[in-house]
């Protein structure tokens, strides 16, 4: 399943793309794997030589199933990227440079 952000490439000029991995919970993996999700207003930030998806929505998972300790998550909370050092160190100093953003353009599952 892939999601798209479909207002990224209308409103900003993508320079450079990269190829992130995301560290989920297993109700959120679900629900994107049923294309449950929204990136339209989402970026992502580096915080502590990290990289974090920021106002990304994975809803909710819905299952038949009884409710689970992670059915209880913040739909928008940060999730983190997984980036090499040497990626994040390029992405902090094109950020710095002038007026740039980091904007996920796509979320796709690994069995695509």
């Amino acid at each position: 399943m892939r999601i798209f952000n479909k207002k990224a490439r209308q409103n900003y000029h993508i320079l450079e793309t990269f190829q992130a991995g995301i560290v989920l919970m297993g109700q959120e993996v679900k629900s994107l794997r049923a294309g449950k999700a929204d990136i339209n207003d989402s970026f992502a930030k580096i915080q502590d030589n990290q990289v974090f998806l920021k106002n990304a929505f994975i809803y909710p998972y819905q299952s038949g199933a009884l409710e689970t300790k992670f059915s209880n998550y913040d739909p928008r909370q940060d999730r983190k990227l997984l980036l090499h050092k040497s990626e994040i160190d390029r992405l902090r100093g094109r950020l710095s440079a002038g007026s740039m953003a980091l904007i996920p353009l796509a979320i796709f599952t690994a069995n695509n």
